[in-house]
């Protein structure tokens, strides 16, 4: 049966409409609003008309769940290759109409002969603060490369995060300098002034002049563009939808493993050493022994090992891959003040150990917070003290006004419709003055998709989830 493609909103037909006038696109628009979408609708009449391929330059995790996945969803008449480091040459070697891969990988498109970008027309370029330092290897090979593509589009919701200068070498990818100059020291000299912060005068911070942003923006009109979330009134009130996870080749393996035999083996952390010193000597390796004995408990297994753990005991698990995580705080880290409900002590570790080492602040409200750390939480998170709040759903998912954040993330869905009802409101309620989003992150091919559909339906129950196993 065939997909029925979603209409396009009124907001991405503006962004198509504004591409036929220019062959340089900002697009600034905020996080949720389908900026993959306006550039795989905008590359599709292009190449209609006759144009080359099209290069997406983007963080690894959004290759497969933002860029292929869109493309086989809202345009599927178009092809793709996916290129990482480990098949690179064979990915761009494929007859296709776009080429994705992340953002390091220009280094190696930079040491490619000029014939290699005869195919290409159009290049993207998503999260463009990943080049906004214009001295970094990455920076450099860009602008080398840049010149073999007629058509650049950069896509960034947080173009200038830290300064108006972050967003200089983003433009100069667009348009060679014509703009905002081809000096970066010229520029920041001109919309900074430098403030002495220590003893030598090599300490020194450069803090934006007033009015600096609105003049830089405005010598940037004729090529930006820029949607605020809560003025795409096309958009309903709250916008759900799922985000994929696709599982790298081990955590797959032990997912299909359990799926087929119902059980898995796993070098407990204790037995690493142990287990490859045997390996060694050619001896016996021991494993901890991780078996499921029903249906019920084998999809509980299926769905920790999607999530990036299993449980061996209810205090002891086994980390499969933190891949997931990784992709969530990139989540957390385009939006203000989210909030992300977790299912499991390990997702909550994993979350903590992600969110630590990029300096976020954040809280975590689960049973373990006594009831003056969880007034203390919430009094915090409404104030804007925290990045985001890591909340188990029984603890969070009744009760609580969160009206300072518009985001709400599940690290995986749950099957307990009533957490996942409460816990989508906790945002959008009285005191809400933006729209909100809902995201759910999903990992295809595995039973999670199962358990979102149920959870969806009007019966979703425990008892459903019983039956999953053996639909699978």
């Amino acid at each position: 049966m065939k997909s029925v493609i979603p209409p396009l909103w009124k907001h991405q037909k503006k962004t198509i409409a504004f591409a036929s006038k220019t062959e340089r696109m900002l697009d600034l628009s905020d996080p949720g609003t389908a900026k993959t979408r306006g550039q795989l609708e905008i590359f599709s009449k292009r190449r209609k008309a006759g144009s080359g391929c099209m290069l997406v330059l983007a963080p690894k995790n959004l290759l497969r769940s933002a860029w292929a996945d869109d493309c086989e969803k809202y345009t599927p008449h178009l092809t793709t290759s996916i290129a990482y480091a480990e098949n690179r040459e064979k990915a761009f070697a494929a007859d296709v109409d776009i080429y994705i891969t992340n953002i390091d990988a220009v280094t190696w498109l930079a040491k490619q002969k000029p014939a290699f970008f005869k195919r290409f027309d159009m290049a993207v370029v998503d999260e463009s603060t990943a080049y906004k330092h214009h001295t970094s290897g990455r920076s450099r090979a860009l602008n080398k490369v840049k010149k073999h593509f007629r058509y650049r589009s950069a896509l960034s919701g947080t173009p200038n995060s830290n300064t108006i200068c972050d967003v200089w070498n983003q433009v100069m990818f667009l348009d060679d300098g014509r703009r905002l100059g081809t000096q970066f020291f010229a520029f920041r000299g001109t919309v900074c002034t430098p403030k002495q912060v220590g003893p030598t005068a090599q300490m020194v911070k450069w803090e934006d002049k007033e009015g600096a942003e609105e003049a830089v923006f405005d010598l940037l009109r004729d090529i930006t563009i820029r949607h605020k979330f809560e003025d795409c009134i096309d958009i309903p009130e709250t916008n759900k939808y799922t985000f994929s996870y696709h599982l790298p080749e081990k955590q797959l393996k032990a997912y299909r493993e359990m799926e087929a035999t119902q059980m898995m083996r796993l070098v407990s952390e204790a037995n690493r050493p142990a287990a490859v010193k045997a390996r060694m000597l050619g001896l016996p390796v021991v494993y901890d022994m991780i078996t499921a004995i029903n249906a019920a408990a084998v999809t509980t297994k299926l769905l920790q090992i999607a999530s990036g753990a299993v449980y061996e005991s209810p205090d002891k698990y086994h980390v499969v891959d933190t891949g997931r995580y990784a992709m969530i705080i990139d989540l957390v880290a385009e939006r203000k003040h989210p909030l992300v409900f977790f299912l499991w002590k390990h997702q909550r570790d994993e979350l903590i150990k992600e969110a630590t080492s990029r300096k976020l602040k954040f809280c975590v409200l689960d049973g373990d917070a006594s009831d003056k750390a969880r007034e203390e939480m919430i009094k915090g998170y409404q104030a804007g003290f925290y990045d985001v709040m890591f909340a188990h759903p029984k603890s969070a998912a009744h009760g609580l006004t969160l009206t300072r954040g518009t985001s709400t993330i599940w690290a995986s869905p749950t099957y307990d419709a009533e957490w996942f009802s409460q816990g989508n409101k906790r945002q959008a309620r009285a005191g809400q003055t933006e729209r909100t989003e809902i995201i759910v992150v999903l990992a295809p091919g595995t039973i999670e998709l199962g358990v979102y559909e149920k959870l969806l339906t009007k019966g979703a129950r425990m008892g459903s989830l019983l039956s999953l196993f053996a639909e699978t």
